[in-house]
């Protein structure tokens, strides 16, 4: 039966094959150790809601794509970049969703039948959580094929 658990096992396999994905969790942020250095770059999958339509099952989701925030100690001598490299890890961040999002509209995932509907949301933040995160939460609905039957 295809569900909960074959849509956050879709979702963490795609994650895990990116280069800029150190670690894949689930579940409430708030479960997760984020003061451990070792897991960044990381990605996180919350399903928001589920609901059920004809024929497909309707999977809110949130996929969050961060870093550390790497500050130099070097003097600022570029205000526009700043002396830290938020930029960089905004760039790859949004890379990672960006590329969930394509296999999902016409990649591997999508053969598969799992099948964003809409156009996703892309939310940067900066200096979130304790050890300055920052990156992209991503959010969309994916529908996929309800097998239930009434038997």
């Amino acid at each position: 039966m295809v569900g909960f658990y074959t849509i956050i096992d879709k979702l963490k396999t795609e994650l895990n094959s990116s280069p800029f994905v150190n670690s894949v969790t689930e579940g409430s942020i708030f479960n997760v150790d984020l003061a451990k250095q070792t897991i960044f770059p990381l990605s996180h999958i919350m399903v928001n809601s589920a609901s059920f339509e004809e024929n497909v099952i309707r999977f809110n989701v949130s996929i969050i794509a961060m870093d550390i925030v790497d500050i130099s100690k070097d003097e600022t001598t570029d205000v526009f970049t700043g002396n830290d490299n938020e930029q960089d890890v905004l760039n790859t961040q949004l890379a990672v969703l960006q590329r969930v999002y394509e296999v999902m509209r016409r990649g591997t995932l999508y053969t598969d039948l799992f099948q964003i509907d809409g156009v996703p949301n892309c939310e940067p933040f900066t200096e979130r959580f304790e050890n300055l995160l920052a990156g992209w939460t991503m959010t969309f609905d994916v529908l996929v094929k309800n097998e239930m039957s009434i038997c």
